[in-house]
């Protein structure tokens, strides 16, 4: 199923989750309905308060070469247990920041630890496009948007935008 995405600024997004004690069949449909929406926008990550569920849960899928089939990955309380000292700098955008980039330096590769569907700990090392969007969307789970990384006028300018989206799709609704 698919579910409708928060848009920034909703204090929902700014929240810290909670973590998620076992996983049980309803988390396994929420994390089903996660990546249908993801899909769906379409974008290859999303946090669980993106669709106003303030867990320590994340979806995401970076395998966007042609030919190559489709890598989902469910996480929950996913931690960064080790960053490289190596910086990269990527374009990041946000489900939640529709029509929104800005370039945000994150550490090139991270380790990562979390649950997985079958509720057993698992362990990746990732890199590139991975890392940033792994990085992006444990951010969300803590409260923290991608524009939280910008200087105060360009983040205002966004914010500004996106109360003006909300008015606008308030009216069509």
């Amino acid at each position: 199923m698919i579910r409708p995405i928060l848009i920034h600024p909703d204090p929902r997004l700014k929240k810290l989750c909670e973590p998620i004690a076992a996983v049980t069949p309803e988390l396994g449909k929420l994390a089903e309905d996660m990546l249908d929406t993801m899909y769906d926008a379409p974008g290859i990550g999303l946090a669980a308060p993106q669709i106003g569920v303030t867990r320590r849960l994340i979806v995401l899928d970076c395998e966007k070469e042609p030919g190559h089939a489709p890598r989902p990955l469910v996480m929950f309380n996913p931690e960064i247990i080790w960053s490289s000292e190596d910086l990269s700098t990527y374009e990041e955008g946000c489900l939640s920041i529709p029509d929104q980039y800005a370039e945000v330096e994150r550490p090139a590769e991270v380790q990562v630890r979390w649950l997985g569907l079958d509720g057993k700990l698992q362990e990746e090392q990732f890199s590139g496009l991975w890392a940033t969007c792994v990085q992006h969307e444990i951010d969300h789970l803590n409260g923290k948007l991608f524009i939280d990384f910008l200087g105060p006028l360009k983040r205002q300018m966004i914010t500004r935008r996106m109360e003006k989206l909300k008015r606008e799709r308030a009216r069509q609704a």
